[in-house]
């Protein structure tokens, strides 16, 4: 079963930035996305706190979870670990689609704790630029809660005016939505940059040692 993780957060992307990368990233892989949970949880609350997420894995096990960025699981480094290691112990195939990575029980540990200090640098502010709010991100839309369903409408080759029917909503409104989002391109799995060859080496070298 293939899931999609997905908690937006201000500091970071928003819900429909996320499913934007996820789906192209599904598609280009194929992969097809079973469940999807979207979790609006304040990225201030502790796991202690956030039940739903926590029960929503554990009812699961050898399952392959698509998540967009590290933060997206939490910004706490703590808890950050323990859902690593649950989600591990778990069976979890976990793909990370920004750094173009997926970790298992069979992974390099220096490529879980590649990632776990790409975090720790953006939220100490020592590298921005390692991970981040993209610039462009955009601002959110009534048409967000449909993105699944337009996705599938343009692999169908429907045309924008029977989508607009479907979803009856303005055919120029959900016209300007397709091309801002860029969904022609997420829908034919073409949004994503080609993953680099050396992805894994590329997030440990990342890893800041201290002077």
């Amino acid at each position: 079963m293939v899931l999609a993780y997905i908690r937006p957060d201000k500091q970071f992307d928003a819900a429909h930035d996320q499913l934007q990368q996820i789906n192209s990233y599904a598609i280009s892989h194929g992969l097809v996305i079973d469940d999807e949970f979207i979790d609006q949880t304040s990225q201030n609350k502790r796991l202690t706190e956030r039940r739903a997420v926590t029960e929503y894995f554990q009812s699961k096990s050898n399952h392959t979870v698509l998540i967009y960025d590290v933060w997206v699981l939490s910004t706490n480094m703590e808890d950050l670990v323990q859902m690593f290691s649950c989600l591990l112990k778990n069976e979890f195939s976990v793909h990370f689609i920004k750094q173009s990575v997926v970790i298992t029980q069979e992974s390099s540990v220096m490529l879980v704790l590649g990632l776990i200090d790409q975090l720790r640098q953006t939220l100490q502010g020592d590298s921005k630029r390692v991970i981040g709010r993209p610039k462009g991100s955009k601002s959110n839309s009534k048409f967000d809660k449909y993105i699944n369903d337009i996705i599938s409408y343009i692999k169908e080759k429907k045309s924008v005016s029977e989508m607009a029917r479907l979803l009856n909503v303005s055919r120029s409104s959900l016209k300007d939505y397709i091309e801002s989002r860029e969904l022609k391109q997420v829908a034919h799995g073409s949004l994503l940059p080609v993953a680099p060859e050396d992805a894994e080496e590329q997030v440990i070298n990342t890893i800041a040692c201290p002077n």
